[in-house]
């Protein structure tokens, strides 16, 4: 239902005059796309891309975390041109390593600074935050914890969820890290352990509490929003609970793409970048249904189930002191979590 409605948003818009570029000569009409964000979406994106440009995308799906690694083991000998992901941390690692050219400077300036690279060698895309889901029928929102932090108390045993497996939490571990030291998180993550119920990914989590399965549960906002979508307002058991007062349970998430240095065709590589940001693929992103995330370009709108941006309370990290996810799953680790 979801891919239906996002096509035909897509259609609707294919004759727009909003992003348009003269498709590049045959020699360069191709570029390798390693992408750890939403399937269906950056499938309708690569396609509109190709309509726009005549540059063709070839995708190579994965899990951030995993991809990343692989583009540092592949280093120079990548076939990849582009790659898109959900989190910052994995794109400041292959940042470190040298292994990503310079956005041009037109693309940055489309999406506000505090979300791209600080060296500029990535380029924010869409955001997304920290949440908490949790039965409706299970737990009132009065009860609810204050903090993150709370989750690892003794009275929240058996009462929540957890995917730490899922590299959508690693950012999550990274930001108690920065904000608390290595001890506190430490004991965080063992509190957790105790308290919580282990899941493989955070579609087990909403899908557990929705039906009851566990109380709450830590998820990423879109999680819940696609679940919602589904299954419609008479089957939805649960909603979800922002945390407040800059506490690391409330992070935002910044998804980001960026140029190879080793890219076979950079110029095509560059337009895609253009691309992503641009109000025609924003809005193709924040009206389609699927991804639930929000768009960083300014005067686009996310979609309205979503809380609006200016009302989140994320803590005040950078994305250099949120780092590259390097100390995260070591924590993890240590913690018995993984």
């Amino acid at each position: 239902m979801a891919h239906s409605s996002f096509g035909m948003r897509l259609r609707a818009l294919s004759g727009a005059a909003a992003f348009v570029l003269a498709p590049l000569a045959a020699n360069a009409a191709s570029i390798t796309l390693y992408s750890a964000q939403h399937e269906q979406v950056v499938n309708s994106l690569a396609k509109d891309f190709e309509k726009q440009t005549g540059i063709a995308v070839r995708i190579r799906s994965g899990e951030g975390p995993a991809m990343a690694a692989q583009l540092v083991a592949e280093g120079t000998s990548t076939p990849a041109d582009v790659y898109f992901t959900e989190n910052s941390p994995e794109l400041m690692l292959l940042q470190e390593k040298g292994l990503l050219s310079k956005v041009d400077t037109a693309t940055l300036a489309t999406i506000p600074s505090r979300y791209n690279s600080p060296q500029g060698d990535w380029v924010g895309v869409t955001a997304r935050e920290n949440v908490l889901a949790y039965n409706t029928s299970k737990v009132q929102a009065s009860q609810l914890p204050q903090s993150l932090f709370d989750l690892a108390k003794p009275e929240w045993k058996g009462k929540v969820g957890i995917a730490p497996s899922d590299g959508d939490f690693l950012p999550l571990v990274s930001a108690v890290l920065a904000m608390k030291g290595e001890a506190q998180t430490v004991a965080w993550l063992k509190g957790l352990k105790a308290n919580a119920q282990i899941f493989d990914d955070d579609e087990g989590v909403v899908a557990a509490v929705n039906r009851g399965g566990v109380a709450t549960g830590l998820i990423n906002n879109y999680y819940w929003a696609r679940l919602h979508a589904e299954l419609g307002d008479k089957s939805t058991r649960s909603a979800i609970y922002h945390f407040d007062h800059g506490d690391p349970g409330a992070l935002v998430n910044v998804s980001g793409a960026a140029v190879m240095k080793s890219a076979h065709n950079t110029d095509g590589a560059q337009k895609f970048l253009a691309y992503l940001v641009s109000e025609r693929a924003q809005t193709l992103m924040a009206t389609g249904h699927v991804s639930y995330e929000y768009p960083l370009h300014n005067g686009v709108a996310p979609d309205p189930v979503l809380k609006p941006f200016a009302e989140l309370s994320p803590p005040a990290l950078t994305l250099e002191q949120l780092g590259d996810d390097s100390q995260a799953g070591k924590l993890l680790r240590q913690a018995g979590l993984l």
